[in-house]
C-alpha cells in the first residue's frame, strides 16, 4: 500500500521583480500553509520522505507544513523535477521513489499538480488551489506501478476558514 499527499505552493507575491524560482510567499500564504498543517495534524499517516519543488515558494510551503506535523527534516529532500507545470516529471519523480517509501508528501505547483491528481485519483478536481491538498492510496508494493488509487482527501484553505 502507499499514499501519496500532493500539496500546492501556497499563494505568493507577485509584486517583486524576481525570477520565478525565487518568488517568496505572501501573507495570505504564509497563514494558509499554517491552516493546512494543522488541519492534516490528525489526518496525516507518518511520512516517510517530502519532495519539494526548488522553488522558494514550494519550498516555504513545505516547510511550514512540516513543522505544524512535525516531520523531521531528514526526510525532507529538494527535487528539481517538482518545478514542472505540465505534470510528466512529477509522475516520473513519484514512479522512481524507492519502495521502502509507504508515504510521500510531494510540494510543488500547478498545471501539474491538478494534472497529477486527476491522472492518478478517482475524484476529479477542476483545481488543486494554492495550499491545496489531494491524498490518494495505490494498492500497491511498488511506486513504478501506481495507477489509478483512491482519492482518501482533498483539502482546500477556503473550505478551512
Amino acid at each position: 500500500m502507499k499514499t501519496l499527499y500532493i500539496i500546492r505552493h501556497a499563494k505568493s507575491s507577485w509584486g517583486f521583480d524576481l525570477p520565478d524560482d525565487k518568488r517568496p510567499l505572501n501573507e495570505r500564504g504564509e497563514r494558509d500553509a499554517e491552516l493546512i498543517g494543522k488541519e492534516l495534524k490528525t489526518l496525516v499517516k507518518p511520512v516517510d520522505r517530502i519532495l519539494c519543488s526548488p522553488a522558494e515558494r514550494a519550498y516555504n510551503t513545505a516547510k511550514i507544513i512540516s513543522y505544524q506535523l512535525n516531520i523531521s527534516e531528514d526526510i525532507f529532500v529538494l527535487e528539481p523535477d517538482l518545478y514542472d507545470f505540465e505534470g510528466s516529471k512529477v509522475i516520473n519523480v513519484i514512479k522512481n521513489c524507492t519502495d521502502t517509501i509507504q508515504t510521500l508528501m510531494i510540494f510543488g505547483h500547478n498545471h501539474a499538480f491538478t494534472s497529477v491528481a486527476n491522472l492518478l485519483g478517482n475524484t476529479y478536481i477542476d483545481n488543486l488551489p494554492t495550499s491545496g491538498v489531494v491524498a490518494i492510496e495505490f494498492e500497491t508494493e511498488k511506486w513504478k506501478d501506481i495507477n489509478v488509487g483512491k482519492t482518501l482527501l482533498t483539502i482546500f484553505p477556503k473550505s478551512l476558514k
